[in-house]
């Protein structure tokens, strides 16, 4: 018994240290509130103080040193809120505002005001280059901008573009995703003032980074920021209220979609000049026709940009492909030899690519006249067809219902299908020695390829396809065609991953066959002494 009293002991006086130890952070953790407290206690002192006289101005430097503070964080953005209410009530009472009659001595004062709200104002600007502020930051600025149009006696507010332009330039900077889209939401998307010079803004930003050193981030924050305006107002109804009264002249500028339109179309031509490389090319393309083109009153001025991607190559000349059809169809652009450029993006990349879908939606299109030319349009069935022998599943079946598609715009294209050979003796010379096909896949005008006088052996090819959704669509073209055509968006959105899906919801009528003995090796021989037979894939390679 006595062991059993000696081993209690220490675990009692263990117990009874636990809660004297919590005790501590608790009476630490009230200190640290009670400190909070007593110094936000203190700024809403000095903030009443200044309110209620002149004599106490001097209080506007003490909170300008506390909102400077990087060591307290939360009291230096309760100190910024706080200041933000000391300026607004003195705009409000025209406290920064010169008055006739007023002596020297009130002059000097309001000068003095004026450049501490200047610093002030830096301040904000530079918070909202800090995550943990720049919320906050954003509203106290929008909050300033529209009060300090009240400092001025004039009888035409001017809205005040210099800080406007300090504030999107600190939000294109910081590059926060979450900032800028507090920004569109609440004040780009709601007020044609705040957009309309937002946009001149950028403008005027971007044209200042011209011949300096290429800033990948820059230029990404800034495709960000211009790019959240999707959508082109339908009419100047719909451009939203003014943030700020302006005078009637400027607010028929900038309620007018024409100005606004102009103005857009300017800071995405000033972002263009910054000598964008090829990824930022792709994003620039890939937007082009459905958000950046339509806010063009000059959609000719994206001819260059669009070519020269266009002649690039690639996955460039894929993506450029819907700004240069934008122009062909709303500006009447006439692009030499497209035809020709068209067919030379059929290539061994093509049906691979990510942006196929897109590609199909606009070749569909552009292959749509009956008035082309049917070798034309055999070449182009001939080059998919051939590119086919080598494409993923999902690419075959979205090309097979648009080939269908085309041999019902193009009736002559058909002989492509069956062409029977009537010569007894061209019919015994193929029998014993085969044939050339004569389209000839070099051929860079597809005008000269010979597809006419080729056939469709490829789709024979893909009828014993591998997998069952390919050779059961490519069985179409060998069948009458009775129906009139396919949508072609029931097979642009294929994947691996929809038909592995496809193939396992389907029920099972027969379940499959397996192996009735387990084998012990899978990719080495087998033990002679065992009497096993080696599988078909250590016949095949040697895994050893």
């Amino acid at each position: 018994m006595p062991s059993t009293v000696a081993n209690e002991a220490p675990l009692k006086r263990k117990r009874s240290q636990i809660p004297e130890k919590a005790s501590k952070r608790a009476k630490a953790e009230s200190s640290d509130s009670e400190d909070d407290n007593e110094r936000q206690a203190e700024i809403l002192l000095l903030e009443d103080e200044i309110l209620q006289s002149k004599k106490n101005y001097n209080n506007i430097t003490v909170l300008l040193d506390l909102v400077k503070k990087q060591d307290d964080l939360d009291l230096a953005l309760f100190a910024t809120v706080s200041l933000c209410r000391v300026f607004l009530r003195l705009l409000a009472s025209g406290s920064l505002s010169r008055k006739p009659g007023q002596s020297e001595k009130e002059t000097v004062v309001i000068q003095w005001l004026k450049g501490r709200l200047s610093d002030f104002k830096a301040l904000l600007v530079a918070d909202l280059g800090q995550e943990h502020s720049a919320s906050t930051a954003l509203t106290l600025s929008m909050r300033l901008l529209k009060a300090e149009t009240q400092i001025s006696n004039k009888s035409e507010v001017a809205f005040p573009k210099g800080y406007l332009k300090d504030i999107v330039g600190a939000i294109i900077r910081g590059g926060f995703e979450d900032i800028q889209a507090e920004f569109h939401e609440k004040y780009l998307a709601v007020y044609a003032d705040v957009r309309f010079y937002t946009f001149q803004a950028i403008s005027e930003i971007l044209l200042a980074r011209q011949g300096s050193p290429r800033d990948g981030d820059f230029f990404d924050h800034a495709f960000d920021l211009l790019s959240s305006f999707r959508d082109v107002p339908a009419s100047a109804k719909d451009l939203g209220s003014l943030y700020i009264g302006i005078s009637k002249k400027k607010s028929d500028v900038v309620m007018s979609l024409n100005s606004q339109k102009k103005q857009c179309q300017a800071a995405w031509i000033a972002l263009l000049r910054l000598d964008p490389d090829r990824q930022q090319r792709k994003k620039l393309l890939e937007i082009m026709a459905e958000n950046i083109a339509p806010w063009f009153t000059q959609p000719e001025l994206l001819m260059d940009f669009l070519t020269d991607s266009y002649d690039a190559g690639g996955s460039l000349s894929l993506l450029a492909l819907s700004g240069v059809f934008y122009l062909i169809q709303n500006k009447n652009l006439d692009y030499p030899a497209f035809y020709q450029k068209l067919y030379s993006l059929l290539d061994a990349e093509l049906l691979h690519s990510k942006h196929r879908t897109r590609f199909f939606r606009l070749l569909d299109i552009f292959l749509g006249s009956t008035h082309l030319p049917a070798a034309l349009v055999a070449s182009f069935i001939k080059r998919l067809t051939r590119l086919c022998l080598n494409a993923p599943p999902a690419a075959i079946v979205a090309v097979i219902p648009w080939v269908y598609n085309l041999f019902k715009r193009h009736p002559p294209c058909t002989f492509m299908v069956h062409r029977v050979i009537r010569s007894p003796e061209e019919k015994s010379v193929v029998e014993a020695q085969g044939m050339d096909d004569p389209f000839d896949e070099q051929q860079e005008d597809p005008m000269m390829t010979g597809a006419i006088d080729s056939c469709l052996w490829e789709v024979v090819q893909l009828q014993s396809h591998y997998h069952p959704s390919v050779s059961t669509i490519a069985k179409i073209i060998s069948e009458q065609f009775t129906k009139q055509s396919y949508n072609m968006e029931d097979f642009l959105d294929h994947s691996y991953k929809s038909f592995l899906d496809a193939e396992l919801s389907k029920p099972v009528k027969k379940p499959p066959v397996l192996e009735f003995m387990f084998p012990k090796r899978i990719f080495l021989p087998h033990d002679p002494t065992t009497g096993g037979e080696n599988n078909i894939l250590v016949k095949l390679w040697d895994f050893a």
